[in-house]
């Protein structure tokens, strides 16, 4: 058993490539950031690159010159990635006109004690710390108070899952997992990412997200 690693780079021999699948048979990994990766590899295994499920040669044990630096390239072209649409900015506009036409309810703090705009320190009677009455009002409006705060959670619920249908699209994922049809719909609901996740991933990351719940998908089946 050895230990190859290297750099996968585009056509061109300087620009590495993020997120390319490298494995054999009994193991896996991927491309950081920088294009680099590290595997073992056993005596009569291949070694395979893939890149949106396009795979190069297999490469072999006897194939690797140099096993600390065996780099190679992979031509990526337009065929070889899975359409992309250019985005426009309407996403991020209505997003901002959404939180200034509803900033009452984005910005709802639940009421407490509050010190007044017009608190005197030093009154007649000595120290004095002035509290806001209208505050003090609201923490006893508790009707006002659950709809104020269901409407907050309302309207960020509804900007998160924007925010998911605008990047998690049915036709980027069938471009990536070639699945159609009702297995296509049970399958965007079980990939589905959450608010959360899908903020850490940029595309490719997100790409590679999709084709790793894809395995477990088609395993589970």
């Amino acid at each position: 058993m050895r230990t190859i690693s290297g750099v996968v780079y585009d056509i061109s021999g300087r620009m590495p490539i993020e997120a390319v699948m490298v494995y054999t048979k009994y193991s896996r990994t991927q491309t950081d950031s920088l294009g680099r990766y590290l595997i073992t590899i056993q005596a009569k295994d291949s070694l395979t690159f893939s890149l949106f499920g396009k795979n190069t040669q297999k490469f072999s044990l006897d194939q690797v010159e140099d096993p600390s630096n065996f780099n190679i390239m992979i031509h990526v072209t337009g065929f070889d990635l899975p359409e992309v649409r250019v985005r426009n900015s309407y996403y991020r506009y209505d997003s901002i006109q959404n939180r200034i036409d509803y900033a009452k309810y984005f910005n709802y703090e639940p009421p407490g004690l509050k010190l007044s705009n017009q608190q005197n320190f030093f009154g007649n009677g000595g120290v004095t710390i002035g509290f806001d009455v209208n505050e003090i009002i609201n923490m006893f409006r508790f009707k006002r108070n659950r709809n104020l705060q269901f409407l907050q959670n309302r309207l960020l619920y509804q900007e998160q899952e924007k925010y998911i249908n605008y990047r998690f699209t049915k036709r980027f994922v069938q471009k990536l997992t070639k699945l159609d049809g009702p297995r296509l719909d049970v399958f965007m609901e079980y990939c589905k990412p959450s608010y959360p996740t899908l903020a850490l991933l940029n595309d490719l990351e997100l790409g590679y997200f999709i084709q790793q719940k894809l395995i477990q998908f088609n395993q589970g089946r």
